[in-house]
């Protein structure tokens, strides 16, 4: 499975974003899909999940009630909507599969994107 990530950039604290995720090379609707995000000099941490059919999602307390992760097993893609972004959310998230059942534990994924750099400004 290959996981092609777009939709970062510069916004404002306020301001709001959405990533894509887009799967190839196997079954998405197999999958149970998560993001999670690295900082400068942090590790990486995990911030949402979703279930194989979509009916079920997780996030980090951190972001919970700002971000919103979907999916679209039709188009073989997931999504990120983050709202109210804050300085602190500056990062390159990730997107992950993972085989089976939603999970926050990074070492449960199995494919992994490329990242995509958000950076929010004060």
């Amino acid at each position: 499975v290959q996981l092609q990530a777009s939709g970062g950039g510069l916004v404002q604290a306020g301001g709001s974003l959405r990533l894509s995720c887009v799967a190839s090379g196997g079954t998405f609707g197999n999958y149970a899909m998560g993001y999670f995000r690295q900082a400068p000099g942090k590790e990486r941490e995990f911030v949402a999940a979703i279930s194989r059919s979509g009916g079920s999602t997780y996030y980090a307390d951190s972001v919970k009630g700002r971000f919103t992760i979907s999916r679209d097993n039709a188009k073989n893609t997931v999504y990120l909507q983050m709202n109210s972004l804050k300085p602190e959310d500056t990062a390159v998230y990730y997107c992950a599969a993972a085989w089976g059942i939603m999970t926050m534990k990074g070492t449960s994924y199995d494919y992994w994107g490329q990242g995509t750099q958000v950076t929010v400004s004060s």
